[in-house]
């Protein structure tokens, strides 16, 4: 890339318009396919082919799937019934799905998609590939970027073949990219890349809560290669946010921003609303991704109202402006600050 910057793969904000807009810039778009079904994976490709010729990553989610059982029926049935009363009170009018409807997409045939298209970057969260996946990249001639949430996370991307690792810090907005059982590590991005960066190997992208020339720069003192930006980038023009929800993040405060995993049965950084208030202490959350299939029909008449309190809007710990200029030219403000900052405090 003509710059070390990486366009975040956000999904439901990130459009094949930001993405070229990233990648005509000279920086490395990213089109977010999260768990969408192959045939969608390719629409979204060659949609995005057609706005840029410049090279872009694509972006899945490698969560395990949970093992179908009657103990996982039952609480889905639970899970529905809480929430069809939690609608009702609050007036609004959702379908929500029976768990026989529920579509799961494998991975597997994500893979077959982006080998098709011959996208030559891939980016994955929430886990690994197996091997064999990895060894087809490989043959393909494919970068794989994993992403890391602990110093372990890093060692295993790295030892598995793993070209490039996105270090995503404790700050950093959207789902955690954590692919260990057990509970998400809590370690700051500060502390975080400067201890991958002294037990792995490979280049280190950093992602979390970069938002201006000094907080780049200070990745890359602590040894990042590439530097990652997504809520710089929520209130551009081509993201798929919607005006009242980029109105809600700028006028949100520091102490709306919360981890939850109300939405989607994983833990992501946002704003808290009535919904993530009602949910993470209901017990009724389902594992990923049957709580964010079940929610997905709520998201939708909440957006369609135009009411934030039943949306899910990610955003990091960093608070900016959300400028509403193209991702193109955010980009580039960032770069020419940054440039200006490194020369006015050189030595």
């Amino acid at each position: 890339m003509e710059y070390p910057i990486v366009q975040a793969p956000m999904f439901g904000v990130t459009t094949p318009e930001m993405v070229a807009s990233a990648a005509e810039s000279g920086a490395l778009g990213s089109l977010s396919l999260g768990d969408l079904p192959a045939e969608k994976c390719v629409e979204l490709i060659r949609a995005t082919k057609t706005l840029t010729d410049k090279p872009f990553a694509v972006n899945i989610f490698l969560n395990p799937l949970p093992e179908q059982t009657e103990e996982l029926k039952l609480k889905y049935s639970q899970a529905k019934e809480f929430l069809k009363t939690f609608s009702a009170k609050n007036q609004l009018d959702v379908d929500y799905p029976n768990y026989e409807d529920i579509k799961l997409t494998d991975y597997h045939d994500q893979i077959q998609a982006i080998l098709a298209e011959n996208c030559k970057i891939v980016s994955f969260t929430f886990g690994i590939p197996d091997a064999g996946s990895i060894d087809l990249f490989k043959k393909n001639g494919t970068v794989m970027i994993g992403t890391a949430t602990s110093v372990e996370e890093a060692i295993i991307l790295e030892k598995a073949g793993i070209d490039i690792v996105c270090v995503q810090g404790y700050e950093a907005g959207g789902h955690r990219g954590s692919f260990m059982d057990g509970k998400i590590p809590e370690i700051g991005g500060i502390s975080l890349l400067s201890q991958i960066h002294d037990h792995a190997n490979v280049p280190l992208i950093y992602a979390g809560g970069i938002y201006d020339a000094k907080t780049l720069l200070a990745a890359k003192l602590l040894g990042a290669q590439g530097f990652q930006i997504g809520s710089l980038l929520l209130g551009s023009a081509e993201s798929a946010l919607q005006e009242f929800e980029k109105d809600r993040l700028k006028n949100a405060f520091e102490k709306d921003i919360v981890l939850t995993k109300s939405f989607s049965g994983r833990y992501g950084r946002g704003l808290k609303n009535i919904f993530t208030d009602t949910l993470d202490d209901s017990g009724y959350i389902l594992p990923y991704p049957y709580q964010n299939k079940i929610t997905a029909p709520l998201r939708m008449v909440a957006k369609l109202q135009q009411n934030p309190e039943f949306l899910s809007i990610w955003v990091g710990q960093s608070k900016t402006s959300y400028s509403g200029a193209s991702t193109g030219d955010i980009i580039m403000n960032l770069i020419e600050e940054t440039e200006n900052y490194r020369l006015n405090n050189e030595g």
